[in-house]
């Protein structure tokens, strides 16, 4: 039940994290209505479940070199593979994409943290 709990805080927490970049990044775009946002979050969730692990231990030599900044490089890689994926977002240039895989990093810290909180592990 806990494994359940979290995916669906995963999801709300990519679709806000999604729905903010979008609203806040000039160049990131989403043309589809609210039910393709929630698919986009899944994808993003399912991404992260699967693909996030396996370049944090490709690049780990090179996230511990950098002090951790290279999370922002596979951050960044994540969202444009869902950019690639979905078709309603469209981003435009590595400076919103950049600064929307900051945005959904820091909510999605934010809303997992909290999370967290409330589901005690």
């Amino acid at each position: 039940m806990k494994l359940i709990a979290k995916f669906i805080i995963q999801i709300i927490s990519n679709l806000v994290a999604i729905y903010a970049a979008i609203n806040l990044v000039n160049g990131v775009s989403f043309s589809g209505g609210f039910k393709d946002l929630i698919i986009a979050a899944g994808i993003l969730s399912l991404i992260n479940i699967f693909i996030r692990p396996l370049l944090k231990l490709v690049f780990g030599p090179i996230i511990v070199i950098t002090l951790g900044l290279f999370v922002f490089v596979i951050n960044a890689l994540l969202i444009k593979i869902l950019d690639i994926i979905s078709d309603p977002l469209t981003i435009q240039g590595y400076v919103p994409l950049f600064l929307a895989s900051l945005i959904v990093g820091v909510v999605n810290f934010l809303i997992t943290t909290s999370g967290k909180a409330v589901y005690k592990e």
